[in-house]
């Protein structure tokens, strides 16, 4: 009898994890790097090979980290809104292009818009693994101390933008050097 109930219970326990998967949001996943320094970066500039930037030169600043890439389906629906808050002048939007090829991604920015102060040309994905990317777009708000607050997966929506995003950067950047506001602070940012 019981070489047929520890199976039973193995088999019952397996399946409560599965169906627990089940109810998880891919885009609730928590990151492990909130509240954490952002990894360190040299990157070349996508427009300006010779010239490289590194997250480094950010430090002091509220900024955005936006993984995106031509080949990126989601990046095309998420790009208007970046274009539009580019404009806004809230905060700089540095693009990070993912595992791209240069010409593409020059192309893509020329004929969508260009939001970008920069964008970094990350071809190899080295970056991307880094910051624990697992898919693009990604996108990640940054502290003037360079820790990452927050970060959104898959495209910034508007509701992302306005309950989340747009709250914690004004908090962010009102906040002195040595205040420390973590996205948990900020309603819709859980």
């Amino acid at each position: 009898m019981l070489r047929y109930i520890v199976p039973l219970v193995v088999f019952l326990g397996v399946a409560a994890f599965l169906l627990k998967g089940l109810d998880l949001n891919p885009r609730e996943v928590p990151s492990p790097f909130i509240d954490k320094p952002a990894p360190a970066f040299t990157l070349p500039k996508l427009h300006e090979p010779a010239s490289t930037f590194s997250n480094q030169n950010m430090l002091g600043k509220v900024w955005l980290l936006n993984v995106w890439a031509s080949w990126c389906v989601a990046c095309r629906s998420e790009h208007p809104l970046l274009v539009q808050l580019s404009r806004a002048n809230l905060v700089p939007i540095y693009g990070l292009n993912y595992k791209d090829a240069p010409s593409d991604a020059k192309n893509w920015l020329r004929e969508l818009g260009n939001p970008y102060v920069a964008s970094l040309s990350d071809q190899k994905g080295n970056v991307g693994i880094d910051y624990g990317v697992y898919g693009v777009p990604e996108t990640f708000v940054i502290d003037k101390q360079g820790i990452i607050r927050h970060k959104v997966i898959g495209p910034v929506t508007p509701a992302a933008l306005d309950n989340c995003v747009l709250p914690l950067i004004e908090k962010l950047q009102k906040a002195s050097a040595q205040t420390v506001v973590t996205r948990k602070e900020v309603e819709g940012c859980a």
